[in-house]
């Protein structure tokens, strides 16, 4: 039997809220829902307490939640506070094509060219549940579409922009390692041990525009990265 969540009061930056969605900048570390192991702090948790009617929204146990992000990485996400809005926002995110979701990460090495497009099929490793992987035509895998442009470079790493069009579990990681250039601090896909300093996987969030689940009007929100991706 499914547990709902309990409300805590914990720390919330929101960037933006009207009586159907609540937007906020996720801080890397925080998983989104309660999961075995991580029953408090979670940003469900947080959100019950600012919106307790969000209790009733979605599922029991991930109430509000349309999309989620992994616990290391940082960034924008939108949650349900209606009924209305998560069943127009799951809509919009299953289509692949209303989402528009573009990530900053610094990866090993410089990317070449310096803009491109990846197109591949990502599925599970049979012998590794928790690790996705690109995996041939007439393999069980989805269809997954990342852009990405390097910004900038500091010796062996550099920042890049991501721009995905599908939203696979692990997309941009998996994508970033197949093209032999890992995310810095990835203990799946990288070489965490290597990391200079990095505490997490250096991946965020940094801009999400989807339609507005009521008026329709395509709206865009961003959130500034944290220092951890900005000083190196």
């Amino acid at each position: 039997m499914a547990t709902a969540p309990k409300p805590e009061t914990l720390p919330l930056d929101i960037l933006f809220e009207d009586a159907d969605i609540l937007v906020v900048a996720k801080p890397a570390g925080q998983y989104v829902h309660p999961s075995p192991g991580h029953l408090t702090g979670t940003l469900v948790n947080a959100a019950l307490a600012h919106v307790p009617t969000m209790a009733g929204v979605g599922s029991v146990e991930r109430p509000g939640v349309v999309h989620r992000l992994d616990a290391d990485t940082s960034g924008v996400m939108v949650l349900a506070k209606t009924q209305r809005a998560y069943l127009a926002l799951r809509t919009a995110f299953e289509s692949h094509t209303a989402v528009v979701k573009t990530y900053l990460a610094i990866v090993r090495g410089v990317l070449k060219p310096r803009k491109g497009t990846l197109e591949t099929l990502i599925g599970r490793k049979p012998w590794d549940p928790k690790r996705m992987a690109v995996v041939p035509e007439g393999a069980d895998g989805k269809r997954a579409v990342t852009r990405w442009e390097v910004l900038g470079r500091n010796g062996d790493e550099s920042l890049v922009e991501f721009t995905i069009e599908t939203g696979r579990t692990h997309q941009i990681r998996v994508h970033a390692a197949h093209l032999g250039h890992p995310l810095v601090g990835d203990p799946l896909y990288g070489d965490a041990a290597s990391a200079r300093g990095a505490s997490r996987t250096l991946l965020h969030a940094v801009q999400l525009s989807f339609p507005h689940p009521v008026t329709g009007r395509r709206v865009a929100f961003a959130a500034e990265p944290p220092d951890d991706m900005v000083y190196r």
